[in-house]
């Protein structure tokens, strides 16, 4: 089951959730997950410092996910999926999309 979020409510929809983790692809093909606790500003979620091998694969590729894993068992999960950027030692994600899903 998955339920639409407007990206415009994310900040709202995130206050049911903790950490995070930011899912990048390696130029070659592999998914790398990382825990992170992102803040929404300007529209943007803010990554900070996930890590070289994040930072590297954003800079192959743009599209990423931040997933939110269900605080309570059988709860929904949080999908966020953007284009992203780097700042630096930080990730900025422009959401294209949201979902809860379970």
């Amino acid at each position: 089951m998955s339920i639409p979020v407007d990206v415009a409510d994310l900040n709202t929809a995130l206050a049911d959730f903790g950490a995070g983790y930011l899912l990048t692809v390696s130029p070659g093909g592999r998914v790398k997950a990382v825990t992170v606790e992102p803040r929404i500003t300007d529209g943007r979620l803010v990554v900070t410092g996930p890590g070289r091998g994040s930072v590297a694969n954003v800079g192959a590729n743009t599209l990423v996910t931040v997933l939110f894993p269900p605080l309570a068992q059988r709860g929904y999960t949080l999908l966020v999926d953007g284009e992203a950027s780097v700042d630096g030692d930080d990730v900025l994600v422009v959401p294209s999309g949201a979902v809860l899903h379970r």
